[in-house]
C-alpha cells in the first residue's frame, strides 16, 4: 500500500509515471504537480516528488523492480539515476480536468498563431481567433494533445486555405536581401521572380531588395541566399493597416 505524507488524505494528487525500456516497463509513484515542477527544474528533491523512493514493475501490485531488471534495462542499479530518467522521459496519464485544460491551452495557442499568420485576402485584415475556431469546427478539424500548437496551426492553415470555407490566405512576409551582383546574376533573377512589391536598389556591384514574399517561398529564398547574400526578415506577417 502506498503511504501518504502527513496531512495528505486523498490520493487525488498521486500519479504513476511509466517508462518502457527494452521489453520491460518500469513505474514510479509520484505527486503529479511535483512531476511538473521537476520537469521545469523547479523541484530537485526526489523525496518531494516521489510517494515511495523505489522503482516498480507494477506500482498497484507493489512489485518492486529487481536489481537485475534495472541493470539489464538501464545499465545501472543506481535508483536515483533511474528515477530521474523515468521522471524526465516517462509517460504520465492526465486527469480529465488536466487533459481538458491542456487541450484548451493548445487550441488557444494554435488559433492565435493562425490569426497572426493569415488574412482575409479581400479585406487584408486578420480574422479573430473565434472566427477561425468556428471555421475549423465546421471542417471537423480536431486538435490533439501530443503535437505542438505551431505544427497543428500549419496543418489547420492548409485545411482552411484548401477549403476556403472563409476567404483566407497566408499573410505575406517582408524581407530584405543584400547581394553582390558579380557572379550572382542568375540567383538575383530567380529571387526577383519570388519577390513581390519589390523596392530594389542597385549599384554597379551590389543589389539590395526590400520585398514581400509568399511564406511558402521563404525556404527557397534561404537556399538561394546561402553563402551568396544576406537575408533579413523584416516582418513575419504583413497586414494592411488601413
Amino acid at each position: 500500500m502506498i503511504n501518504q505524507p502527513s496531512g495528505q488524505i486523498k490520493l487525488t494528487n498521486v500519479s504513476i509515471v511509466k517508462l518502457k525500456k527494452g521489453k520491460k516497463k518500469f513505474e514510479i509513484a509520484c505527486y503529479q504537480n511535483k512531476v511538473h515542477d521537476f520537469r521545469k527544474g523547479i523541484e530537485t528533491d526526489l523525496d518531494e516528488v516521489l510517494q515511495i523512493h523505489q522503482v516498480f514493475i507494477n506500482v498497484s501490485k507493489g512489485l518492486v523492480a529487481s536489481k537485475d531488471d534495472l541493470a539489464s534495462s538501464f545499465d545501472s542499479t543506481d535508483v536515483d539515476t533511474i528515477i530521474k530518467e523515468i521522471l524526465t522521459r516517462g509517460e504520465m496519464p492526465l486527469s480529465d480536468k488536466e487533459r481538458q485544460l491542456m487541450m484548451n491551452k493548445i487550441n488557444n495557442e494554435m488559433l492565435t498563431i493562425i490569426s497572426a499568420k493569415c488574412i482575409n485576402p479581400k479585406s487584408k485584415k486578420r480574422y479573430p481567433p473565434s472566427m477561425i475556431h468556428k471555421a475549423l469546427m465546421e471542417l471537423k478539424f480536431r486538435v490533439v494533445i501530443n503535437k505542438p500548437p505551431k505544427t497543428q496551426a500549419l496543418e489547420a492553415i492548409k485545411v482552411l486555405t484548401a477549403s476556403q470555407i472563409i476567404p483566407i490566405a497566408r499573410a505575406r512576409m517582408r524581407i530584405k536581401v543584400d547581394m553582390d551582383k558579380i557572379g550572382n546574376e542568375e540567383v538575383i533573377d530567380k529571387l526577383s521572380n519570388l519577390m513581390k512589391a519589390a523596392e530594389a536598389n542597385e549599384t554597379e556591384t551590389t543589389w539590395s531588395c526590400n520585398a514581400l514574399i509568399d511564406p511558402v517561398a521563404y525556404r527557397v529564398i534561404v537556399d538561394l541566399c546561402n553563402g551568396k547574400g544576406m537575408l533579413q526578415v523584416l516582418d513575419l506577417a504583413v497586414i494592411d493597416s488601413k
